[in-house]
């Protein structure tokens, strides 16, 4: 069922208006590619793409960066405190999209970075960290204790357990973890449009595709067009972690 809906833009990204309606789901009469070239210079998503990629990239690395080394210490650690410390992570779940708003806008406009793209880069992975860390301390706590103490009598310090020992058992759950912030990181569009606002050199792709309605009228099949660049990364990052996220799903169920 999900392949009609990707064959529906594919398809349309090659039609007049008139093709879209009287046949949705027939053959284009041409394969031109002038709706993607439309797509591309009208809105400038070209610039667009690299800013979302820029920005989504940057906020991965940090959001693991921060997580990885949370869900370790809280995984290995068997004080109350690492239990407490799980639940406030888990409180942000509670926490809805519209009610940080304001407060978001605020800390914007107070540290000097309203209009920016780094404060969106800092931002994501505040939002990320939650189902991060405790998606992560889940997997790392299946690692049988035994193997961090073999690494501590090969030498190993808390950083190399960290590297060589959980990091490689746990990379199921960082593909995971990976790809679906990928996929929130990619396609936010609140945030990205008050924060960022409407500045073509630094607005994210979620932000730049609305404009192309007014930049090219009323030509779906130039809005479809853009609709699928925007897509296209989401499949890559899809392909190639996939494997891992079928890893994960599999020793969850060895597991159960």
């Amino acid at each position: 069922m999900l392949t009609v809906p990707l064959y529906y833009f594919l398809v349309s990204a090659f039609k007049t208006n008139d093709e879209i309606f009287s046949d949705p789901l027939g053959l284009p009469s041409s394969l031109s590619l002038d709706k993607f070239s439309t797509a591309l210079h009208g809105a400038r998503l070209e610039l667009a793409v690299a800013n979302s990629a820029l920005v989504t990239f940057s906020a991965l690395v940090l959001t693991l960066c921060l997580a990885v080394p949370a869900a370790f210490a809280i995984a290995r650690s068997r004080s109350r405190w690492a239990a407490v410390t799980e639940r406030v992570f888990g409180l942000g779940f509670l926490v809805p999209t519209f009610a940080a708003l304001l407060p978001t806008f605020l800390m914007s406009a107070y540290s000097g970075l309203f209009h920016t793209r780094l404060f969106i880069v800092l931002l994501l992975p505040a939002t990320a960290m939650p189902l991060s860390v405790i998606i992560l301390t889940q997997f790392m706590r299946t690692i049988p204790p035994e193997m961090e103490e073999a690494a501590r009598i090969d030498g190993a310090t808390t950083f190399g357990v960290l590297r060589h020992v959980y990091a490689p058992m746990a990379m199921p759950g960082i593909a995971t973890v990976l790809l679906l912030n990928f996929l929130n990181f990619w396609n936010e569009y609140l945030y990205s449009l008050i924060i960022i606002g409407p500045d073509q050199a630094q607005r994210t792709i979620q932000v730049a595709l609305p404009t192309l309605r007014s930049t090219a009228g009323t030509d779906y099949g130039v809005l479809t067009a853009g609709t699928v660049l925007t897509l296209v990364p989401v499949w890559i990052a899809y392909t190639l972690l996939q494997r891992r996220m079928q890893q994960a799903l599999v020793s969850g169920a060895v597991k159960l």
